[in-house]
């Protein structure tokens, strides 16, 4: 990866503690993205071991700040995560909500269209199951596969497909207008790597249910695949619903990266939840009040 410009978006700015972010990388609205640009075994001067309590902090206050979104309903989170195959899409999830309660959080998946689907506009299976406030959900793949899988198959007219980003854009600004909370996840890995992953499927038992032909298939089609992603970048991050670059080749970088980026994204909102829960305690407390005093005449 010698050849390969290690470029982010670094930033670094105070934390509730006193201490610093450490690492946050998005598309800025206007970049051009070239992915070749990025290092997808980039690690941020960081060690495995160096990470692992971070990350575990870090999920420990997700779970605080998805427990405050749950109860004060004033906000939903909207996480998108896209990626090749075997880009950790599932490894994500399973590590970064380790301490998010489920009654709170859900995750969607999006396959092959049905004929239900296929009868409406593209968006009208995604809106079905956007959050509601109060809650946060994971798309794992989302309505970004109507400029990917369906451009790179040739499933639909270009010039259907082509109007589907100011759609898409339209759609998640919608959504950040009613109170919900917008992210997404790019998950960069190598085509090296994403090979020496569909090889360990078929050594190891425990990952040979992940076996598909269709992996192998599809990674024919690598190129058509990049440059369909870089457009996405460019076209699609916007100020309220930007798209991260997440260097994958190392899972456990990957998944401090997302952590952070998660986390550093709704500690702004901690204060206004706070305020919430507290006017709702003691409307609560004066609601308990009023039924003793009731039971005492």
């Amino acid at each position: 990866m010698g050849s390969v410009r290690k470029r982010f978006y670094i930033l670094f700015s105070p934390s509730p503690d006193g201490g610093q972010m450490k690492l946050i990388t998005k598309i800025k609205p206007g970049d051009k993205v070239k992915l070749a640009d990025w290092d997808p075994d980039a690690n941020g001067g960081m060690t495995q071991d160096e990470t692992a309590e971070q990350l575990k902090e870090l999920s420990r206050e997700l779970g605080d700040l998805q427990e405050m979104l749950f109860a004060a309903g004033r906000h939903a989170v909207l996480i998108v995560l896209q990626g090749m195959d075997t880009s950790g899409k599932d490894g994500t999830i399973k590590r970064v909500m380790s301490e998010v309660n489920p009654q709170g959080c859900r995750v969607e998946s999006f396959k092959r269209p049905t004929e239900e689907e296929l009868a409406h506009d593209f968006l009208w299976r995604v809106h079905r199951v956007v959050p509601r406030r109060g809650i946060m959900t994971i798309f794992n793949r989302s309505h970004y596969e109507d400029v990917l899988v369906v451009r790179v198959h040739n499933l639909v007219p270009e010039q259907i497909w082509k109007e589907r980003y100011d759609h898409i854009n339209d759609f998640e600004e919608l959504l950040v207008e009613s109170g919900t909370i917008v992210l997404k996840f790019f998950l960069h890995i190598s085509r090296q790597e994403q090979k020496e992953r569909l090889e360990e499927r078929e050594l190891e038992a425990e990952k040979a249910w992940k076996l598909s032909a269709g992996d192998w298939r599809e990674r024919e089609r690598w190129d058509d695949y990049q440059k369909a992603y870089e457009d996405v970048l460019e076209r699609c991050s916007t100020e309220r619903a930007p798209w991260h670059i997440v260097p994958a080749n190392r899972k456990w970088f990957r998944n401090l990266v997302v952590a952070e980026s998660i986390v550093h994204a709704l500690r702004p909102y901690r204060a206004d939840w706070e305020a919430a829960l507290n006017k709702m305690a003691e409307e609560k407390k004066a609601e308990l009040r009023e039924f003793r005093e009731s039971r005492k005449t």
